[in-house]
């Protein structure tokens, strides 16, 4: 398992292949695995009751790094949506962007106010660039990172118990993380802390607001179907 695979799903190998989009069958192309930031893209298109096809990418093969996806992600890393709809199609890369596009083509999960686009996309931004990256390096230091190295883990351990205290304070206070209504922010996180909350509970020891978020989270049917 790579470090982005503790999660939800179990990783699956599938055959790689870029096929071609046909007319009325499919209007997304959806190129994945099983990690956190696959996951994110496919609770949103499953929560918007989207049909898509789903293209499953083996990285451990490095089928990420071959020309024909590199051509719809120079950067060589899933997610990547290809949106057929309309004249041309859209290829879109990086996960917040795909969840950001999709939010605004379909108005939903965002927010309507700029006020709360601007929310909405303030926690996006922290697990984009607190919670993803601190996450992943303690699992690569706990499970991949040779010689081992303690103040390596440490350090990424103690950082995410803080960030996971930020969370604790703001949730005692809003049911989801942009305040009222469940968001793409929600989406973007959730599939990250789900795999901690089984494999480190004792981080999670002491915060009833997360405890209660992720129960809260784990109850829509789209976060069943795709986590279960």
């Amino acid at each position: 398992m790579n470090a982005e695979g503790q999660g939800c799903l179990k990783a699956k190998k599938q055959e790689y292949a870029l096929v071609e989009f046909t007319p009325g069958v499919f209007m997304i192309d959806f190129y994945t695995a099983a990690t956190p930031n696959g996951r994110k893209v496919a609770l949103m298109l499953t929560e918007l009751g989207l049909e898509y096809k789903e293209h499953l990418i083996d990285l451990t093969a490095n089928q990420q790094k071959e020309p024909g996806f590199l051509a719809m992600n120079p950067n060589g890393k899933i997610p990547v949506i290809v949106d057929h709809e309309g004249a041309t199609k859209t290829a879109i890369s990086e996960s917040a962007a795909i969840l950001y596009y999709l939010a605004e083509k379909h108005g939903q999960f965002i927010g309507k106010t700029l006020q709360e686009k601007t929310v909405t996309m303030q926690w996006v931004m922290f697990q984009m660039s607190a919670i993803g990256p601190i996450f992943g390096n303690y699992y690569y230091g706990k499970n991949s990172l040779q010689p081992y190295n303690p103040g390596y883990i440490e350090r990424f351990e103690k950082e995410a118990n803080r960030l996971l205290g930020v969370m604790e304070i703001h949730l005692q206070k809003n049911d989801y993380l942009a305040g009222s209504n469940y968001s793409i922010a929600d989406m973007c996180t959730y599939p990250w802390l789900i795999g901690f909350v089984k494999s480190n509970p004792e981080w999670f020891a002491g915060k009833p607001a997360v405890h209660r978020w992720v129960a809260r989270i784990g109850e829509r049917p789209a976060v069943k179907k795709i986590c279960s």
